[in-house]
């Protein structure tokens, strides 16, 4: 023990210091206590038990708060949490980042999810909940939809210690007392004031210390906001063609220094003004060239093309499209995509975000899109719509983030991705039939001998150029921009929607070609295995049978190409897309009952082009692999009806298997919305049904209601002659917006909305994956999560990034923290 003491010590006795501190100080041990030398403050000898007292009888408030309070370590500025009640005391962030953070969440500006549905609680004898409007009287306010309670944003930011903290740490839910929001704040030197005030201030750049001791001329800021423009316009310039920024090198004497810096060398070039104020010409401390910088930039535009887009959306109701990839370092990335009827009334799909998540189980994704949404003031009950792929974590009926986000929200229906369900149809008749997996199977083989050297595809563009040429010299082929381009063969893959079409139309197209090289690979293979391996797929590739299944498949999957096409266009509807499904099976049983001599006589075609022997489809049928065993059938028997009509019924079992929910009573009614044909769908009753099926977007007066403005709306449409030609529901939404009947008609407008919301396909989300391997490749494998997500808005979204106006980047970039140059 150290030595205590005081001016008011007491020396007593061994034995009675021994008594006093196993009274007063029971954990003490027997040789402690019995240590020399120690004299105690006889406040100290009676603050002790006084303090046990107190602690008796009086209990510490426990924290309302279940946010984690942070250490003094640096925390991440972009996982700031952004639910009210998720905040930990601003006080307990590092120091050196407190006005940084604050500055993020004033920038960003209070969480207010005004699509929200607020729960009501009894107050009283009354039902009573947060009202939308409040936030438009009450800018400060937030709403935290974990609590059901509101806060105050600059209050938590800049207070001072002292008076009621409601608005601060508790929340504050007494929704009949609207009073309080006003009362909260105040006359003109209230707290709430004063933090508006210190908030105001730290935003305004002019405000602060530094700017306030560097007092700038006229001259050096026109040279710094010509300098930030440039920087601007570079990193614009980069984001809309996803390119990258920094070298591998940026020293002096590096003679590649990245794009960036090359780029913002080439316009000094072009403009000796901005020359003179750019790179070596501006202040060491001040170029605004540094890599930090060139992020900040970043993040600008995509906060404002984020800003944008959610300002579209408003408080209407939006579809969620979600899929999750891993990019090239091995990290599960989410993609996030909103599907949503603009003011015009088109259908738009947006992209919104990726976001990393730890592991792809529903929880973990439902988590993440709660917090995406609480960030971007979204909210679940918003959503009328969600499609995912077939995968157990997405669509699961029990445990999948379908079943998370239907637990919350009824009305969110959700559907299996069209695109993905077609791909599903095609890869199972491929594997079922053992005719057709034979064939796939050779044509994987085909593929993977023709590609397995660089010599063999050069002979096959050799020989294509050759035969090429001659044909145009013959007149044979015609001959335009586009056409007869140089073409390799393709590797079909389940995965890879449309890649067996592709496979088949390049294998036809370069048939006489790819028979060269297998002769060449038999003849002079590298050894007796690759020889013989070449020998007998040329058996097989030279016979009718492989011939007829290479049409059959050509056809069917041209048929299933052309739907695939239509179903992955971001303004599809889903009355259209069942439309085209319907179609496409209507059509697969007319080439079953109608299609086999056709075809039958594009193989005689191919067959008298390539010297292949023609079968007499009269003659009996052998069978290859048994020649001496009677089958007692014809040819035309064998492949009419075991290969052509056996394909074509799993073809369309199939398409009626998979494609189960256009039968479902949601989308038979919502098909009298339809108004082809002058609206010959139209059925007052299934669109009443229709409403009820929303219960949230329809009360009880708007269903009376809507029950005579079907009537109105249905006579002012049918005898418009403007409304005559339409060929869908989104001609007719955009149509009913143009002619301002979405104001006459606003309930029926909101039926077809909800209509156009619901998602068909997930292929804008595949694009988005698409454009990240561009972002994030081999070379740019170190690319943060934050950074590729801002890069990956601006380069997906280039139309509105297009929109984005540099002062509104140079205003924010100002804002983020204390800049040396100010406004």
């Amino acid at each position: 023990m150290g030595l205590i003491s005081s001016s008011l010590s007491v020396n007593p006795s061994p034995n009675e210091q021994s008594d006093l501190l196993s009274v007063h100080f029971p954990t003490l041990t027997r040789e402690q206590q019995q240590l020399p030398y120690v004299h105690f403050a006889k406040s100290e000898l009676t603050e002790a038990p006084k303090k046990r007292v107190m602690e008796k009888f009086l209990k510490r408030k426990p924290s309302t708060s279940n946010a984690s309070v942070p250490s003094n370590n640096a925390v991440d500025i972009n996982d700031l949490p952004w639910d009210p009640s998720e905040r930990p005391k601003i006080t307990s962030y590092n120091p050196n980042q407190i006005d940084e953070i604050r500055r993020q969440y004033l920038v960003r500006g209070p969480c207010q999810p005004r699509g929200h549905e607020f729960p009501t609680s009894m107050i009283g004898a009354k039902a009573r909940r947060f009202v939308v409007s409040w936030f438009d009287q009450f800018p400060w306010l937030e709403y935290s939809v974990k609590r059901d309670r509101a806060y105050c944003l600059h209050c938590y930011l800049c207070r001072d210690q002292g008076g009621i903290e409601t608005f601060v740490t508790e929340g504050f839910n007494n929704w009949s007392k609207k009073d309080r929001l006003t009362l909260h704040e105040g006359g003109v030197n209230s707290f709430h004031r004063n933090a508006l005030k210190r908030c105001e201030d730290l935003l305004n750049q002019n405000q602060s210390i530094a700017s306030a001791l560097q007092k700038q001329t006229q001259r050096m800021k026109t040279e710094y906001h010509m300098r930030l423009n440039a920087s601007v316009e570079v990193c614009r310039y980069l984001l809309e063609n996803a390119l990258p920024f920094c070298g591998h090198d940026e020293s002096e004497s590096s003679l590649y220094k990245g794009l960036f810096l090359g780029t913002l060398k080439l316009i000094g070039r072009t403009n000796k003004d901005i020359e003179k104020v750019i790179l070596h010409n501006a202040p060491k401390n001040n170029q605004l060239t540094s890599p930090k910088i060139q992020k900040d930039i970043v993040t600008c535009f995509a906060e404002e093309v984020l800003k944008s887009i959610i300002g579209e959306i408003g408080d209407d109701v939006f579809a969620l499209l979600v899929d999750e990839s891993s990019d090239v370092s091995r990290k599960e990335q989410m993609a996030v995509v909103l599907r949503f009827v603009d003011k015009c009334g088109m259908v738009q799909e947006r992209f919104v975000g990726v976001v990393h998540v730890i592991d792809t189980s529903a929880l973990s994704l439902k988590s993440s899109i709660d917090a995406f949404f609480a960030k971007h003031g979204l909210s679940l009950a918003q959503v009328r719509g969600h499609g995912y792929d077939g995968a157990s974590n997405m669509s699961g009926k029990f445990n999948g983030l379908k079943a998370l986000i239907l637990s919350e929200n009824e009305s969110a229906f959700y559907l299996h991705c069209f695109a993905h369900q077609l791909q599903l149809v095609i890869v199972a008749v491929a594997k079922k039939h053992d005719g057709v997996k034979d064939f796939f199977d050779l044509l994987a083989l085909v593929v993977t001998v023709v590609n397995s050297s660089c010599k063999r595809k050069d002979m096959i563009r050799e020989s294509h150029k050759d035969r090429i040429q001659e044909e145009i010299g013959n007149d044979e082929i015609v001959t335009s921009k586009g056409l007869n381009q140089e073409i390799s063969l393709v590797r079909a893959g389940d995965t890879r929607w449309n890649s067996h079409h592709r496979t088949i139309m390049s294998l036809i197209a370069l048939f006489p070609e790819v028979v060269k090289v297998l002769e060449y690979v038999q003849e002079d293979g590298d050894n007796v295995a690759t020889r013989l391996q070449a020998s007998g797929i040329l058996s097989y590739f030279k016979t009718f049978e492989f011939v007829f299944y290479m049409h059959l498949m050509l056809t069917i999957f041209g048929l299933a190409n052309s739907l695939s096409q239509a179903l992955q266009r971001k303004d599809q509807d889903i009355l259209e897309a069942v439309s085209l499904i319907q179609t496409t099976k209507d059509q697969l049983q007319m080439l079953r009952e109608n299609g086999f001599d056709e075809l039958v006589e594009k193989c005689y075609s191919l067959c008298d082009k390539h010297n292949i022997v023609k079968l007499d489809m009269e003659e009996g049928y052998v069978n290859p692999k048994n020649p001496r065993k009677r089958m007692n059938i014809s040819n035309r028997h064998y492949y009419n009806f075991d290969i052509f009509n056996t394909v074509l019924d799993m073809q369309i079992r199939e398409f009626d298997d998979r494609f189960c929910e256009t039968s479902t009573e949601l989308l038979q009614n919502m098909a009298a919305l339809n108004p082809r044909n002058s609206f010959s769908e139209f059925n007052k009753e299934r669109l009443l049904k229709l409403s009820e099926m929303y219960p949230c977007d329809f009360n009880d007066k708007e269903k009376i209601i809507l029950e005579h403005e079907l009537d109105v709306y249905y006579h002012s449409v049918y005898n418009d002659v403007r409304f005559s030609n339409l060929k869908g529901i989104a001609d007719l939404a955009m149509l009913m917006v143009a002619t301002r009947k979405h104001i006459s008609h606003p309930i029926v407008y909101r039926l077809l909305k909800l209509t156009l919301v619901l998602p068909v396909a997930t292929a804008t989300v595949e694009r988005c994956f698409s454009t990240m391997k561009l972002v994030k490749s081999d070379l740019r494998n170190r690319i943060a999560d934050e950074f590729l997500n801002v890069v990956l808005i601006c380069a997906i979204e280039k139309e509105a990034h297009g929109k984005v106006k540099n002062e509104d980047v140079v205003d924010r970039f100002q804002k983020m923290k204390t800049r040396r140059e100010q406004n």
